[in-house]
């Protein structure tokens, strides 16, 4: 009987059919780095990103700007994955501390318990579940920072998984929240939009060239009482948002507005501007005279935000120094990981 239970408690990996794993769920190997070293390497000197994992960017740029001594007290403002967390850890040296924030429970938890491993512990890091725009609530705590860094990006371990539903390549509830404990999904976004409202969202959020004809397809289709609750019901009403255009165009035409479309849906059921806009206004205040902060971007709007920011409060005389031009990956670092490409750092310096 007890041999029975402990069989039924046993659950085999999920099987895939032919030689290579395709979905998420499969990549079993993948979604366990640190018990298959060799195949996660293999997958990432492909170019790709392994499933689960995040592949830290501009590491060696951030780095070299922040400036890290032992001893100093900063925040991971976007833990994610914390590969940045790590490697700002290791220029501690075991003295200071370093804060770091997730508004997402789900992969915080999984960081958390993964950094403690690698001997980073309460000691040296204080993860807390918080939106980088209420920073100043753990600066009081802290006295200050002596560096920031904000990564702008969504996580590969969120945009992999198709249970959140950040990617039309696969099915999946049309989600799009980073925390999925609060606020509303993209689906039910979706129900209460006007068409001027999601052209609008569109246009401003990811510059959708075909705004109008994709919002009257959204808006058709839910009058019509056909739902758009999953990823790929999104895409299949691009697609026929986009059917007027010739045959050669459509493919490439779909792939591109899918990913603005669900770029422009993950910003507004974020909040991810007014966020960005309330960090930037408040980081002059949370840094130590001198203090160092890197933003990474990921498109030209948020790009637009840091740089007007940080221009403004260097007149104001907040900042000493800002970024006159964007830093951005290596060659050799994009062709490591494709999705560094559309990267751009920007700095400041405290007064």
């Amino acid at each position: 009987m007890e041999q029975q239970e402990k069989q039924e408690q046993h659950k085999r990996r999920v099987r895939y059919k032919g030689t290579h794993p395709k979905t998420y769920k499969e990549k079993y190997k993948e979604l366990q780095p640190e018990k298959y070293a060799d195949t996660v390497e293999h997958v990432i000197k492909k170019g790709s990103t392994p499933a689960g994992m995040h592949l830290s960017i501009c590491v060696k740029e951030i780095l070299e700007f922040l400036q890290i001594k032992p001893g100093q007290v900063g925040l991971d403002a976007t833990l994610g994955y914390g590969g940045h967390t790590k490697e700002m850890l290791k220029c501690l040296e075991g003295r200071g501390h370093l804060y770091a924030l997730d508004v997402d429970t789900i992969e915080m938890e999984k960081t958390r318990k993964r950094l403690l491993e690698q001997g980073f512990g309460p000691e040296i890091l204080t993860i807390r579940h918080l939106n980088f725009a209420d920073m100043d609530q753990v600066a009081e705590e802290a006295g200050g920072f002596d560096f920031v860094l904000a990564d702008l990006g969504v996580s590969s371990m969120q945009i992999d998984n198709p249970d959140r539903g950040f990617t039309y390549k696969f099915e999946g509830p049309l989600d799009l929240r980073l925390d999925p404990s609060r606020g509303v999904t993209a689906a039910e976004r979706l129900k209460e939009v006007s068409f001027e409202e999601l052209t609008g969202m569109l246009v401003e959020n990811s510059d959708e060239p075909y705004a109008e004809e994709i919002a009257r397809a959204v808006l058709k289709e839910q009058k019509d009482g056909r739902d758009i609750s999953t990823t790929t019901r999104l895409k299949e009403v691009i697609e026929k948002a986009l059917s007027f255009l010739p045959a050669s165009e459509q493919k490439e035409a779909v792939k591109k507005s899918c990913q603005r479309t669900f770029q422009a849906l993950r910003i507004d059921v974020n909040s991810e501007f007014e966020v960005l806009y309330a960090f930037l206004e408040k980081l002059p205040g949370v840094l130590k005279p001198g203090g160092r902060a890197a933003i990474l971007t990921f498109h030209s709007g948020e790009d637009r935000l840091v740089k007007k920011s940080f221009k403004q409060l260097k007149k104001e005389g907040l900042y000493s120094e800002v970024a006159e031009d964007v830093i951005r990956p290596s060659a050799e670092e994009c062709a490591r990981n494709s999705r560094a490409k559309s990267t751009k750092m920007r700095w400041a310096v405290k007064a």
